[in-house]
């Protein structure tokens, strides 16, 4: 190789450790941002807090969708350890309990991933992506509990799968007056899902379809 093709190679792997270290950068102030204030944070915001030109954020990220793949990615990763975590709790009933504590607990202290689960635009798909890879776990939850009899026998994981997208208004209108009055309405809720309640719940199990088409139907209204 000669000297003036080692040189560029030298100058250009600086600029890939900038690359790297500016992507970082917004990813961590987006993160921040749209936690406490939700999806409507804009690219200028980021820049400001990335301390990067704003047309470096839209050369990461060229569109909000973009952005927030990102973001969701990070988070699901961390949703499916603790799935995991939880599915490995001796007690049937506290591995189910914890989980959706968990679950909701995620929505409440992120006001982004609350906006997902009001119908905010990516919600749908998202939420998709992230049943397909928690779903299996939260199944082996739901399994367990049944088999210990602590769970009602018509339960489906499509039916927890719904349980954050209810408590979704209350976490984001009590934000504020009550910051953990959705722990009490949770609490009601799973306790409909206890063995030995009503003798039969009315209509069927909603099919991952349905639970789409559900939230398809809630992005339309919010927008």
């Amino acid at each position: 190789m000669s000297d003036s093709g080692r040189a560029g190679m030298e100058q250009s792997r600086p600029l890939r450790r900038d690359a790297e270290s500016n992507r970082a950068r917004i990813l961590a102030a987006a993160r921040e941002l749209i936690a406490v204030r939700g999806l409507g944070v804009g690219h200028n915001e980021i820049a400001r807090a990335a301390e990067v030109a704003v047309g470096t954020v839209y050369r990461r990220f060229p569109d909000k969708e973009a952005l927030v793949d990102a973001l969701f990615i990070d988070r699901l990763d961390e949703v499916v350890d603790a799935a995991e975590a939880a599915r490995d709790i001796t007690d049937p009933w506290l591995a189910l309990v914890t989980f959706m504590n968990g679950a909701v607990a995620a929505q409440a202290s992120n006001r982004g991933l609350g906006d997902l689960a009001l119908g905010a635009a990516r919600g749908m798909k998202l939420s998709t992506e992230a049943r397909e890879r928690v779903g299996p776990v939260v199944a082996e939850i739901v399994q367990r509990a049944q088999a210990a009899g602590v769970l009602r026998p018509d339960v489906t994981e499509q039916d927890l799968a719904l349980v954050p997208a209810m408590l979704a208004p209350i976490v984001a209108n009590a934000r504020g007056i009550d910051d953990e009055l959705w722990r009490r309405v949770l609490a009601l809720v799973l306790d409909g899902f206890r063995a030995g309640m009503a003798d039969v719940l009315p209509g069927t199990p909603p099919a991952p379809e349905v639970v789409d088409a559900i939230m398809s139907n809630w992005n339309a209204a919010a927008h």
